[in-house]
């Protein structure tokens, strides 16, 4: 099922224009509009789901596959000396189109992006207290 006014759902149903790389009848493929190099591409579902936590497991099998298929496509056309796979989930992570989607961006050594500035905890007890904290919650 597709959302009417969904971005994504509206570049599958060929409404909105976009360089595709890849299709099957699950996924689609194509590249970003803004990417953070030449050849990122963003790999989604065809069927509307807002975040990961939203798709069935089976579609994401088809997803993920479909990005296994795709980077080393990427890293070959690009030149690139690997690549980074990224999936933001809601507006607090980066999400901005709230269809699930895979980033698969081409990298080099020294290219100066930087994903994520690292931190640490005050202490092993504060790691320990907060792995607890989660450990709680999985169901």
């Amino acid at each position: 099922m597709q959302e009417k006014d969904c971005l994504f759902c509206k570049i599958i149903r060929g409404e909105i224009p976009s360089a595709k790389v890849y299709e099957d009848e699950h996924v689609y493929a194509f590249l970003d509009i803004a990417p953070g190099f030449p050849g990122h591409c963003l790999v989604v579902p065809k069927n509307h789901c807002r975040n990961i936590l939203d798709i069935d497991p089976k579609e994401a099998e088809h997803v993920v596959r479909a990005v296994q298929k795709i980077a080393p496509a990427v890293i070959k056309a690009t030149g690139a000396e690997g690549f980074n796979v990224v999936q933001n989930n809601e507006e607090a992570a980066g999400q901005t189109v709230f269809h699930v989607h895979f980033h698969i961006i081409p990298r080099k050594k020294g290219d100066g992006m930087n994903l994520w500035t690292p931190s640490s905890y005050d202490s092993m007890e504060k790691m320990a207290e907060t792995a607890q904290k989660i450990q709680a919650e999985i169901r």
